[in-house]
């Protein structure tokens, strides 16, 4: 018995004037009429889950109401709980996150973040930096693909940066020695290290990777990053079926931009992750396609694009939602909807690899609502 797609298909071919129409026009067609007959029977009926969305400063807002128009158009079985992370100063002097988004991350579990502004001069922390350790976001994790129809001067890659997020040099422990000298202190801890390692193996393993190397300068900083190493040696030796490298820093960034197809899973420390997980979103295309998750001990993760805020843009739907938009789709998988997961961002790539609709970081001329609203037309078109 043909199905509400295949029935289509056969009415479409007995009216003479779309006798020309071509057979991949056909099954692209149907292909979304199964889609559509997907969203309606199967996904509607799943529990609503609620979000915590922090929709950030600058093209913040834009992008994030981008993101709630496809994700409603997908019938995505989200409820978005909206809240402002503006800094505030508590009794101590120090600035923390308002009460209402802190005890809303942590009732919901999950987030959305839009880019967040750090005001130069004005005493704040950056809030990026405080929402990872309010909520122990150990491991920063960002997929780097590469993306049909958005050419780079690097074709076909694949792989996934692995960051501890909470110690390192980004500790913020400093001190003044003497007048003219100042020092700071890289922290690793073996608590912090196994907690990544068991991870990042387990990531791999999870995501059907093979390869899983450490970054890392031991032999020069024997002692902390050779504790880092000493720890995924040990939990490696817990995953057979994965196979286990270590490379210096320097040489990975050679190697990388020679030849990024050598490396599968990167795993590193806080610092040496911000520098290597942006040189590798710039293989694809740069932050305003490269998603980004951030993933507690506690159960809580935060998705994020990890882009700037883009003020001179701001308010002009000029912005590009894809970093956001991405990171939304991995907060999808993340939550066990994969299903929504793969629908929008098979209707994002088939956007970008189709062209027209393009927002002009992307190398169009396109506005973001114009994008939104082609790939909600991906995602859902009329009959």
């Amino acid at each position: 018995m043909a199905t509400g797609a295949g029935r289509r298909v056969q009415q479409l071919l007995k009216v003479p004037s779309l006798l020309s129409v071509s057979l991949t026009e056909l099954i692209l067609f149907s292909k979304r009429e199964s889609q559509k007959h997907l969203i309606n029977k199967r996904f509607c009926s799943q529990e609503v889950r609620r979000v915590t969305l922090i929709p950030g400063d600058g093209i913040g807002p834009e992008i994030s109401e981008a993101v709630k128009e496809i994700f409603a158009t997908a019938k995505a079985p989200i409820e978005w709980d909206q809240v402002d992370v503006t800094p505030v100063k508590a009794a101590s002097g120090k600035y923390v996150i308002p009460s209402a988004a802190f005890e809303s991350v942590k009732k919901n579990m999950v987030g959305l973040k839009g880019p967040l502004a750090t005001p130069i001069g004005k005493g704040h922390v950056s809030m990026n930096l405080t929402l990872r350790k309010t909520f122990n976001l150990f491991a920063n994790v960002r997929p780097c693909k590469s993306i049909e129809g958005y050419k780079t001067p690097y074709d076909g890659v694949d792989l996934v940066t692995i960051r501890e997020n909470t110690e390192g040099e980004y500790s913020g422990i400093e001190h003044k020695v003497v007048d003219g000298v100042v020092q700071s202190i890289k922290l690793i801890t073996r608590a912090a290290s196994i907690r990544l390692a068991e991870y990042a193996f387990q990531y791999a393993t999870d995501n059907n990777r093979s390869n899983l190397t450490v970054v890392h300068k031991a032999n020069i900083m024997r002692m902390s990053d050779g504790l880092f190493l000493k720890c995924f040696r040990e939990v490696a030796d817990n995953y057979k079926n994965i196979d286990y490298n270590e490379v210096y820093l320097d040489t990975t960034c050679l190697q990388i931009v020679l030849d990024p197809s050598r490396f599968d899973v990167l795993v590193m420390p806080n610092l040496y992750g911000d520098i290597l997980s942006d040189l590798c979103a710039g293989l694809i295309g740069g932050l305003g396609v490269t998603p980004s998750g951030n993933i507690g001990s506690d159960g809580i993760a935060i998705f994020e694009a990890v882009h700037g805020t883009a003020p001179d843009i701001a308010g002009q739907d000029k912005a590009n939602p894809t970093a956001l938009l991405l990171s939304a789709v991995m907060m999808l998988r993340h939550m066990g909807l994969r299903g929504h997961a793969d629908l929008i961002e098979n209707a994002t790539l088939d956007v970008i690899r189709e062209g027209s609709a393009l927002t002009k970081d992307l190398g169009g001329n396109g506005t973001c609502s114009g994008y939104t609203k082609a790939i909600c037309d991906r995602l859902y078109p009329s009959a």
